[in-house]
């Protein structure tokens, strides 16, 4: 606990060491760390960022007018199509259709979801090339250097891996350098509360939602594995050690010297057990037990002891004034973005019985993200409960940009929130205009988060997204951006492939009508989905029902036949000197278990070196 009257002229010394020139040089390090992985960034998103529709893209969901136009690519020829695509292709008005939509054709009350709008696509209004409307390529460094890409992906556990583990050894061994430097920390305790108090703003900054260091990265908060995250963890972890070492030091010390009492009756020593105890709290609430169990109590718990370390610990140290002043301007930044991203709007919801999900659809929200970012939902009704209208989740967006549908969400059924919301969709006709299985209610949604980053997924040869479960709902927004922006000719991508793995067949069913309209729209880049179930079933869907392009298959999928079938594909696509130009990688996009994620990095790792060079490297991003 530090003695209030040692910090004199900026400069304190522990008799060997300069001690906050020293914890001063050492977050200096850190930002300099940051900065050489943010330069490392640079490239892919100067190239991302060349395309002026880029800049509207995945910081603000907002409402835009609906221009479309009939594509100007010319249509390729085509065959007669056989009966089975004329079922596929009849239109509601058709016998035997049973859609009921309304005048917009949002919506389809058989399957209770949506049928695909990407047959309203815009063309561009410029007689610009089509070279010129390709987006640029910037290879990853994973792929120029994949040897070490693969040991930096390979797992030591699930869904962590040695880059990660190499980034969290370093943060540590930066920390421990200036702990040990010309000292004992158990006989030195001052040492260690300058050192966590350093440590504060970069706790407080990675523990936010928009922060300035995932901006530079291009790496969301969110995911669970994401690297940011784990190192927002370490952090913590290292400040409440830190923190509990330098106190205990302190209490030994005047044990032993028989002043306890006297030093703990100190207005600065009763607010430094304050700001000890409320990191103490933090951690016990934040570890995983607490986490699965009541995720409400582990995240109100952090937002009251951040908010009330701060001020104690200036409290108990007047001197750390400035690292408080930089922690609070990082949540404080953190709220203005959080507020200023907040839409209010109502939205339609209905349930989806055959995945347990509920649907959201909020056709005023119609642009301003990205295809796989997400956003996070407060729905604004007493029938979630007393406490459960202040809730927020977070969910992928399962639709693309600018499209009549606006906004929607797919949101599983797989808990105490979700089922009240699921339990509150069935109520069938309140407060729906045309009277279908819908309701309207009030919601705040605010984002959008997340996302590929600077990874342009139209800017490779290839496109595989293999999903799991409700992960499908990021494959269905990729896919739809990918089909548009193909008939647009606007898109590198020669094959578009989906991997999903369900547990009941069934599953299928209320998604079919909208991978129906997405084959039919893939009309210059063929799309092929799969899907898997792995539980016994005792009817499946009629094989002559599926339209061509949708394969159901019972097991497991094998992600490696999978892959390297695409691969074979992508190949014969570079065949030659000229060809070889075209072909700019393979990005394989995972959403699902965290064991699927593993197995994903396994199987790309082990690809060839030669083959992954002929198809201009492979790339993975986890959502």
């Amino acid at each position: 606990m530090l003695d209030p009257t040692i910090l004199q002229n900026n400069s304190v010394s522990d008799g060997t060491v300069d001690v906050l020139g020293l914890v001063f040089h050492v977050d200096i390090f850190i930002t300099a760390v940051a900065a050489v992985f943010a330069l490392a960034t640079l490239p892919r998103a100067f190239a991302r960022l060349s395309r002026g529709a880029e800049w509207g893209c995945g910081h603000i969901l907002r409402s835009a007018r609906l221009d479309y136009r009939p594509s100007r690519r010319p249509p390729p020829p085509q065959s007669p199509p056989t009966p089975a695509e004329k079922l596929t292709s009849m239109s509601p008005e058709e016998p035997h259709a049973t859609s009921s939509a309304g005048h917009d054709g949002v919506t389809s009350e058989e399957s209770h979801t949506c049928v695909s709008h990407t047959n309203l696509i815009r063309s561009p209004s410029t007689g610009k090339s089509a070279a010129k409307l390709l987006p640029p390529h910037v290879r990853a460094w994973s792929s120029v250097l994949p040897q070490v890409g693969n040991l930096l992906r390979y797992r030591l556990d699930s869904g962590f891996s040695v880059g990660q583990a190499l980034v969290l050894g370093l943060y540590s061994a930066i920390l421990i350098y200036p702990v040990f430097l010309k000292s004992d920390p158990f006989a030195d305790p001052l040492r260690t509360g300058f050192v966590a108090m350093s440590q504060i703003p970069l706790v407080y900054m990675l523990g936010t939602k928009n922060n300035l260091l995932g901006m530079l990265l291009a790496i969301g908060y969110e995911k669970a594995r994401n690297l940011l995250n784990y190192i927002h963890r370490h952090a913590g972890m290292m400040l409440i050690l830190l923190s509990n070492v330098h106190a205990i030091g302190y209490i030994y010390e005047w044990a032993l010297q028989g002043t306890l009492s006297v030093n703990l009756k100190m207005p600065q020593r009763m607010w430094a057990l304050v700001a000890l105890a409320a990191l103490d709290i933090l951690y016990l609430f934040s570890t995983p037990f607490w986490r699965r169990k009541t995720y409400n109590l582990f995240f109100g718990s952090h937002v009251i002891c951040f908010i009330i370390f701060l001020p104690t610990v200036y409290a108990h140290q007047p001197g750390v004034l400035n690292y408080v002043l930089a922690a609070a301007a990082a949540y404080g930044l953190d709220h203005i973005l959080r507020l200023l991203k907040t839409r209010v709007f109502h939205g339609r919801i209905r349930p989806i019985p055959d995945l347990s999900m509920t649907r959201i659809e909020i056709p005023e929200l119609n642009a301003g993200w990205r295809p796989g970012q997400h956003v996070r939902i407060r729905v604004l009704s007493s029938a979630m409960g007393w406490i459960g209208w202040a809730e927020v989740h977070p969910f992928t967006i399962a639709s693309v940009a600018k499209t009549p549908e606006g906004l929607v969400l797919m949101c599983k059924n797989a808990g105490g929130w979700t089922r009240k919301l699921y339990e509150m969709a069935k109520v069938a006709g309140y407060g729906c205009e045309d009277g279908g299985m819908s309701r309207s209610v009030l919601m705040m949604v605010e984002g959008p988060y997340g996302g590929p980053g600077h990874s342009v997924f139209a800017s490779y040869s290839t496109a595989v997204f293999i999903t799991g479960g409700s992960g499908v709902t990021f494959a269905l927004s990729a896919l739809q951006d990918l089909v548009r922006l193909d008939i647009e000719g606007a898109s590198r991508v020669k094959i578009i492939e989906l991997v999903w793995c369900v547990q009941d067949p069934s599953s299928l069913t209320p998604l079919l009508p909208q991978f129906t309209g997405l084959l039919q729209q893939s009309i210059y880049t063929p799309v092929h989905i799969s899907v898997h179930y792995t539980r016994a079933a005792d009817t499946l869907p009629s094989k002559a029902s599926l339209p061509p392009g949708i394969t159901l298959t019972a097991g497991r999928p094998r992600i490696g036949k999978v892959l390297d079938a695409v691969i074979q594909r992508t190949m014969s696509y570079g065949s030659g000197v000229e060809g070889a130009k075209d072909v700019t990688g393979v990005i394989v996009g995972v959403c699902g278990p965290v064991g699927l994620g593993d197995e994903v990095a396994q199987v790309v790792s082990s690809v060839d070196a030669s083959r992954r060079w002929a198809v201009g490297g492979i790339e993975i991003h986890e959502e």
